[in-house]
């Protein structure tokens, strides 16, 4: 089941295969049962080893030195990666290239080009409490002879433990753009910045998810990201490219499940016979494979009509088709895995155990499955199936 890929795409997906068995993986039990936490010596390993080869700088520009690789070697690299627990994959950090676009120099030179070297960590402040299915920004920004003052409250700022800056959207409270949604950079050290909570969640990631509250935080006009009303503009971009890579992860976590769910049901003797002998057993198999080999397929074209420079809104749906097929495609696998493994895939010690909790989520965030649906079906009416 190999999808058909250059030498360049190839190097980039052995490289993180190999960096995903080698180096990550034997550390996953570890921080399921440490509270995702790692010893802070194989952490920063993790990290400086990541950034040697290359994984933090995929999507720079060539003009700031990054890899400025194809959307097809990210998917490539991120399926690989997708085949680890415990969000072992998030020891480093990405620029992504909207930020290039939306960005000053000074502000490339201050917060996204130390992302590519490990020097600075980000986390996004997008999501609220009235969220869903609806983009719900209540956190406003209000002129000020200084900039900008910042109010309201932000869940779900994933990874926030770790950052020391925010990238936070607020709806602007007044002047000529009144009502539209706008970027900013937060340093996570100024004044009026409070960590109201850190919900536990069912996977067991170092990475958190904690709520924030913004109480008038004076920000500078110049940590806006791009003009006055240009933050959905940037959202959008980045919900593409997220939804893709959790489809590429959500390939490269079932792509493992089947594996090892065959391996153990080609050598697990019951009732006298090999489990992997058994019709029901193999049903379950059979259709997993030939819905992950779907879901790569879905995947790989998504990418590759990236780099080919198609429209933006059909990217936009194809994006969400490949999110929503390949996140419940691996759902539906993890729980074959848990039934095949029985009473050992319930067990925290067992990938297939992880899986079925971490992988949930991926029908949630970046937008539910539900969302993606409505996302499908309103480019379907709008511009037909070949305008898709």
């Amino acid at each position: 089941m190999q999808i058909q890929l250059d030498t360049t795409a190839l190097a980039w997906r052995d490289s993180a295969r190999q960096f995903a068995i080698e180096e990550l993986m034997p550390w996953e039990v570890e921080a399921e049962l440490n509270g995702g936490r790692l010893p802070p010596e194989v952490k920063a390993r993790h990290k400086r080893r990541a950034i040697e080869l290359g994984f933090s700088a995929m999507d720079v520009p060539a003009s700031h030195g990054g890899g400025a690789a194809r959307i097809v070697d990210q998917v490539a690299m991120w399926e690989q990666l997708g085949m680890v627990t415990n969000a072992l994959c998030w020891c480093f950090s990405e620029p992504h290239s909207w930020m290039f676009e939306a960005c000053s120099d000074e502000q490339l030179q201050r917060y996204i080009l130390p992302l590519m070297t490990g020097t600075r960590k980000e986390c996004y402040a997008i999501t609220e409490s009235g969220s869903g299915s609806d983009v719900d920004v209540q956190t406003t920004a209000r002129r000020c002879p200084e900039g900008y003052r910042i109010t309201g409250e932000k869940w779900y700022v994933t990874s926030a433990n770790f950052a020391d800056f925010f990238i936070v959207q607020a709806k602007l409270a007044d002047g000529a753009h009144a009502g539209s949604d706008t970027l900013f950079f937060v340093d996570k050290d100024q004044p009026g910045i409070e960590l109201v909570c850190t919900p536990l969640f069912s996977h067991t990631f170092g990475d958190h998810h904690p709520t924030y509250r913004f109480n008038d935080v004076l920000v500078p006009e110049s940590q806006r990201l791009g003009a006055e009303g240009d933050g959905m503009q940037f959202a959008h971009s980045w919900f593409r490219r997220e939804r893709l890579m959790i489809a590429a992860r959500c390939c490269g976590a079932a792509s493992r499940l089947i594996q090892e769910a065959t391996a153990f049901a080609s050598g697990r003797v019951a009732g006298g016979a090999v489990l992997a002998g058994q019709q029901l057993i193999q049903a379950m198999l059979a259709d997993s494979v030939t819905e992950l080999w779907a879901a790569r397929l879905i995947t790989y074209e998504a990418a590759a009509a990236h780099d080919r420079g198609e429209d933006r809104k059909s990217l936009h749906a194809r994006c969400s088709i490949a999110k929503l097929y390949a996140s419940e495609t691996a759902n539906r696998i993890a729980d074959r895995a848990v039934q095949i493994f029985g009473g050992r895939g319930y067990m925290r010690e067992n990938a297939a155990e992880r899986f079925y909790r971490e992988l949930r989520v991926d029908r949630i965030w970046e937008g539910t499955s539900e969302i993606q649906r409505l996302i499908i079906a309103r480019a379907l009416v709008k511009r037909g199936l070949d305008g898709m």
